[in-house]
């Protein structure tokens, strides 16, 4: 992501309002990036991730990470979404990889008590952004991380998760994915239940990363306000990751937000079309599209210089989601 230098004025001027307003940001996987450098540093021992963990009080100690506490409190990041993300590949049990991954949260949490602290509802935000700390929640992503269970669901609510996203990159058995082949078109029987269970114990139905038809089937049936934890708008980069407009023009009725995403392809349509001829290469490979690091590795072998998303391109999202 880059960006043309910000004139001293309007620099003070934002940090003015984020002073008085904070950001919350829906979604960092800072989790699992964790868990990727602890298993390839010396195995998944919790001693290994303590350490890493314990790193990250320092800027830039973990190089490569996009976050750390240093640049949360520079940013103004009043509330954080933590993402306890896990793949859904086989021989991944994601029910239980989930849990170890709110484990990772709390220990994160834990490990800066100065900097953080765990909030599970909308007073303990208030209280911890009083403090001076930067409020913790959990958000799920995906379905198959309850493993076809609502009793998983309750579950992981209890255990402090306040979102879940409905699918990750492929369909779940009750909801299509937006970059998977359609089986459901919108949401199944067993998916109404699904977001109706949510809605009864308190947990937001994120709709990022669903299929347009499962947007629209979930605005229908909703009665609490819906989120979009990490998304664009599709108008501005048509991929199918983003919102179609007659969907943003569903949100202020049901009360529900769409939170603007920074990741490249979603937001340029420069780097969407060489993403997806990576993708493409990456098939050809054999390498399977779900799995992040094989993909990431057929990119760097790419030759010439990839194209870039500015924030001129983020503002233009942020532009037309609040159209």
């Amino acid at each position: 992501m880059t960006g043309a230098p910000v004139p001293s004025a309007l620099a003070d001027r934002v940090a003015r309002l984020l002073d008085e307003q904070g950001i919350v940001d829906g979604h960092d996987d800072l989790a699992w990036a964790l868990r990727e450098r602890a298993v390839r540093d010396g195995g998944p021992s919790a001693s290994v991730v303590d350490d890493v963990i314990a790193r990250l009080a320092v800027e830039d100690a973990v190089p490569g990470l996009h976050t750390d506490l240093p640049r949360l409190a520079r940013g103004r990041v009043a509330a954080q979404f933590w993402s306890v993300w896990v793949p859904d590949l086989p021989g991944v049990d994601p029910v239980r990889s989930t849990i170890e991954q709110i484990d990772v949260v709390r220990r994160i949490v834990a490990a800066h008590p100065d900097r953080l602290a765990l909030a599970v509802t909308a007073d303990d935000v208030d209280r911890v952004v009083a403090s001076g700390r930067t409020a913790s929640l959990l958000g799920m992503e995906g379905g198959h991380s309850i493993g076809g269970s609502l009793g998983a669901l309750r579950t992981m609510r209890a255990l402090g998760v306040r979102y879940m996203t409905l699918t990750h990159n492929a369909n779940v058995a009750w909801a299509d994915s937006a970059t998977d082949v359609p089986v459901h078109h919108g949401l199944s029987p067993a998916g109404e239940r699904v977001v109706a269970e949510m809605e009864r114990i308190g947990m937001l139905v994120d709709l990022s990363h669903v299929s347009a038809d499962v947007m629209r089937h979930a605005l229908r049936i909703a009665r609490r306000p819906v989120l979009f934890s990490h998304s664009g708008a599709r108008a501005e980069c048509d991929v199918p990751r983003n919102v179609p407009d007659d969907v943003l023009a569903a949100l202020p009725a049901n009360g529900g937000v769409c939170m603007a995403t920074f990741v490249p392809q979603f937001v340029s349509p420069a780097v969407a079309e060489w993403h997806e001829e990576t993708l493409a290469l990456a098939v050809a490979e054999g390498v399977d599209p779900r799995d992040h690091e094989g993909v990431q590795a057929v990119a760097a072998r790419r030759p010439g210089e990839r194209p870039r998303a500015t924030l001129a391109d983020v503002v233009r999202h942020v532009e037309r989601i609040r159209e």
